[in-house]
């Protein structure tokens, strides 16, 4: 990878650096719990916090993203996969330069996120059946 198109990446990240802190600066205001004596009103402020609270977590997990990815591009590493050492595409990067995994790893881990207790938990079936 070239360093200016190292440069174009940084500069990507720390833009979108900026615009996630930013987001998390204005998005806790939504927090706050509101008293009314409507029970409407603190239903509907509850599910407004619950989203809030959605996005936030969202907001945090890019942000950590984006900021590996930066020390990534500080290391030297950047665009490589840290699952396989192997290359990452650069249309991949175009599209998320903030990823760590190239395609194919990426779906290996999404797959395994699909199915995280398949297998413990009919072991866990298995076992408690077969006590008396």
């Amino acid at each position: 990878m070239t360093k200016i198109e190292l440069t174009r990446f940084r500069n990507a990240l720390q833009n979108r650096q900026a615009e996630l802190e930013e987001d998390g600066r204005s998005g806790r205001g939504v927090l706050a719990i509101e008293t009314s004596p409507d029970e409407l009103d603190r239903i509907q402020h509850g599910k407004e916090r619950d989203l809030a609270v959605g996005a936030l977590d969202r907001n945090c997990k890019m942000l950590r993203e984006v900021r590996a990815a930066l020390s990534r591009i500080d290391a030297g590493i950047f665009g490589i996969c840290l699952g396989c050492d192997e290359d990452i595409s650069p249309k991949r990067l175009a599209a998320m330069p903030w990823t760590g995994s190239c395609i194919v790893c990426q779906e290996a881990a999404d797959g395994l996120a699909n199915q995280p207790w398949s297998g413990y938990t009919e072991s866990v079936v298995a076992r408690n059946g077969d006590r008396p």
